[in-house]
């Protein structure tokens, strides 16, 4: 048994079998870029940096389905089922007659049963949740909020145009409709030292949270942290305001934070990867000691290697609050 409760584990108690997410770009946008909620949209943003080269916002949804199809069924063995995951921008930005067609599109795929929906906690309402619930009838349907930061000052830093009470507001309303609720956290934002991260993982695990995603901050290019990043280099300041981590410090504060994680949170990822070409900082990606590149797929056997060496698990010093 792993030391962590993974996707895998969740995807083969939920539906018998391997699981595979396809990303689909449905030409929505995003309310915070287009001034809103803060003009310029959040400042560690560049969302073209993590979108498959199958998923392209010309294609039709279910040509990026069938495209996506054809790339994992190359790349791994044959899933029992595909979910349509609505990654790209806000993805419940929209009038819901224009959710209700680009949903109903996945779905009506003969392979897809069922669809992820990544959006702000800014950007839902009791319309929209509710439609999500009538869906979750017939299909699995989960969201994906992006958190980012359970502290309102760095949230304010980051210019991420909403405060944490709406993320549990939206977590919450979400759960209650008996959707699986998932959040995406940045680990090493500015100002968040380790102890300030660990409490983050208090704090989430007392909401109805079902998944989470952990990824380490990158300075990617075209955000405007990448513009703070640059002045700070100039000023020699860029260790002390943005901690990028190396790979042993990030393995074992991840650890420490699934330890202190409620122990039903499912983690579906440890940490982000983005092509090289966005990449800012840390310059190149991490190494293991052999001197062979670190992927993301390497993170979960580091992690669980170091949990076995602490013997410890997930939610070891998890306290209710």
């Amino acid at each position: 048994m792993s030391r962590y409760y993974s996707l895998n584990e969740y995807f083969l108690k939920r539906f018998g079998g391997r699981v595979q997410k396809l990303s689909v770009d449905a030409g929505f946008s995003c309310p915070h870029r287009q001034g809103r909620s803060g003009l310029g949209g959040c400042t560690f943003c560049n969302n073209e940096a993590f979108n498959p080269s199958y998923c392209r916002q010309t294609p039709s949804i279910t040509e990026q389905l069938n495209e996506g199809i054809k790339f994992h069924q190359w790349r791994y063995r044959k899933a029992v089922s595909y979910l349509a995951y609505f990654q790209a921008y806000s993805n419940t930005f929209a009038p819901i007659e224009v959710l209700r067609n680009r949903y109903s599109e996945a779905l009506s795929h003969p392979l897809v049963s069922g669809i992820v929906i990544g959006t702000r906690p800014d950007c839902v309402n009791d319309e929209v949740l509710d439609y999500l619930a009538e869906l979750s009838n017939h299909y699995y349907v989960a969201v994906e909020y992006g958190i980012e930061s359970c502290y309102d000052s760095t949230l304010q830093l980051i210019n991420r145009g909403h405060d944490f009470a709406t993320t549990r507001k939206a977590i919450e309303a979400t759960s209650y409709r008996g959707l699986p609720c998932g959040g995406h956290l940045i680990l090493g934002l500015p100002g968040e030292d380790r102890e300030r991260i660990i409490l983050e993982a208090t704090t989430l695990s007392n909401t109805p949270l079902t998944s989470i995603k952990l990824h380490q901050l990158q300075i990617l290019k075209g955000s405007a942290m990448e513009q703070q990043y640059l002045e700070a280099v100039k000023e020699h300041k860029e260790e002390e305001l943005f901690p990028l981590f190396t790979l042993h410090e990030y393995v074992n504060l991840v650890c420490d934070f699934v330890e202190h994680l409620r122990e039903d949170i499912v983690v579906e990822r440890f940490a982000g990867e983005v092509p090289p070409r966005y990449q800012v900082a840390p310059e190149r990606s991490w190494r293991h000691p052999d001197g062979r590149w670190v992927r993301n797929e390497d993170i979960p056997r580091l992690v669980e290697a170091e949990l076995e060496r602490r013997n410890t698990q997930q939610g070891y010093h998890y306290n209710k609050l």
